[in-house]
């Protein structure tokens, strides 16, 4: 039976953003493992019929040791299966699973280049990111190997930077999205009208930005909007706080609902996605999901949101740390119903065009069979 290795930061990723590519991989005769940190979701993932391992991995620490401890951990892994297909989603495990697979001459890796993060964010540190770039290039120079872009601007500069060596490149926008899931597509005639965000609480994702924007509109607007901030809390070392939630928003005007388990129901009933992220996205599954719920987007000329908004037809792209010009976004938005149902309706057009989970599942299946096949 063919083998398949999906090394995946946490469980709750894979349930989110890639179970359709392992179910219908398994349904083609593929040997499913997991391997991911463990964050409660086992027993959910094996009553589905996959294996599971539990990842030692800090997805956002950097202590040597515990980075040693990862490293050590994947060569052992991979080194008995030395006959699978390792699919690496994800920079870190890139980075160490990259070079563990080298070590140990896997038969083939396919590389999934999901967001680059803050090692090579606004505030990131040129030498460290310099020397995971040496790092990448090492392990990711190899014959049978593959690598998925989600964005043009990672593309770049993995190319431009020689570190994708003789990997064969793919483009693929995203994790994909279950279209049937969104409905209620077009004008929902709210009042209050709904401005939604859905990601975890991190200032990179852009959430004081646009909850200053909303500052600027609550004179005019506070009886006719609702902005509706769905998303926990993190681990993350720039992760907004319980306490800075709480300062943030005042649950009428600005409502902050915590983790959502039902983001199609609540994409439904909104009639805006704001979403201005300065975070190294890949895709934001955010501005797809948005896009299959028929939404116009406000989001930021940004790594990873650039690409989901073509300006004018399905939203509006502004600068980073911009709250004016979100704020101003948004008011052509609320201020025009026409315009917000012409907006919404084209991105459910390029949702169904770009984003179908089925296609993107079988694309990965056809890398999959490629690097099998050498």
């Amino acid at each position: 039976m063919k083998k398949l290795l999906l090394i995946i930061n946490e469980d709750r990723f894979f349930l989110s953003h890639r179970i359709r590519i392992a179910v219908l991989a398994r349904s083609k005769g593929w040997d499913v493992t997991l391997v991911a940190k463990d964050t409660g979701h086992r027993e959910t993932i094996e009553s589905a019929g996959f294996k599971f391992i539990d990842l030692p991995i800090n997805p956002t620490g950097m202590n040597p040791k515990d980075e040693l401890k990862l490293l050590n951990f994947l060569k052992d892994l991979f080194k008995k299966n030395q006959d699978a297909i390792i699919h690496l989603v994800g920079l870190k495990n890139i980075l160490w699973g990259g070079l563990a697979a080298k070590m140990v001459k896997t038969k083939g890796v396919l590389f999934a280049v999901s967001g680059l993060g803050t090692l090579f964010g606004e505030n990131r540190s040129p030498v460290l990111s310099k020397v995971i770039q040496k790092l990448l290039s090492i392990g990711m120079h190899r014959k049978n190997g593959a690598v998925i872009f989600q964005n043009r601007d990672d593309e770049k500069l993995f190319i431009d930077n020689k570190i994708v060596g003789q990997c064969k490149k793919y483009f693929i926008k995203g994790s994909g999205v279950y279209l049937y899931k969104f409905k209620n597509i077009g004008e929902k005639n709210n009042r209050p009208l709904k401005i939604i965000f859905t990601a975890r609480m991190l200032k990179e994702k852009g959430v004081e930005d646009l909850i200053a924007a909303a500052e600027i509109l609550r004179e005019k607007y506070e009886e006719e909007v609702e902005f509706i901030l769905c998303g926990g809390l993190s681990s993350n070392p720039h992760a907004l706080t319980q306490e800075d939630m709480e300062r943030l928003t005042d649950g009428k005007y600005i409502k902050w609902l915590g983790h959502c388990d039902n983001i199609p129901e609540l994409l439904s009933e909104a009639d805006i996605m704001c979403f201005p992220s300065f975070y190294r996205e890949g895709v934001p599954k955010s501005l797809l999901e948005a896009s299959a719920a028929g939404l116009p987007i406000v989001t930021t000329d940004s790594v990873g949101c650039r690409d989901t908004v073509e300006e004018g037809k399905n939203g509006f792209i502004v600068p980073p740390h911009s709250p004016a010009e979100i704020a101003n976004a948004l008011e052509n938005l609320i201020e025009n119903p026409n315009l917000r149902r012409k907006m919404g309706g084209y991105s459910r057009k390029k949702a169904e065009r770009d984003y179908d989970v089925e296609a993107v599942a079988k694309k990965h299946l056809e890398i999959y069979n490629t690097l099998i096949k050498v």
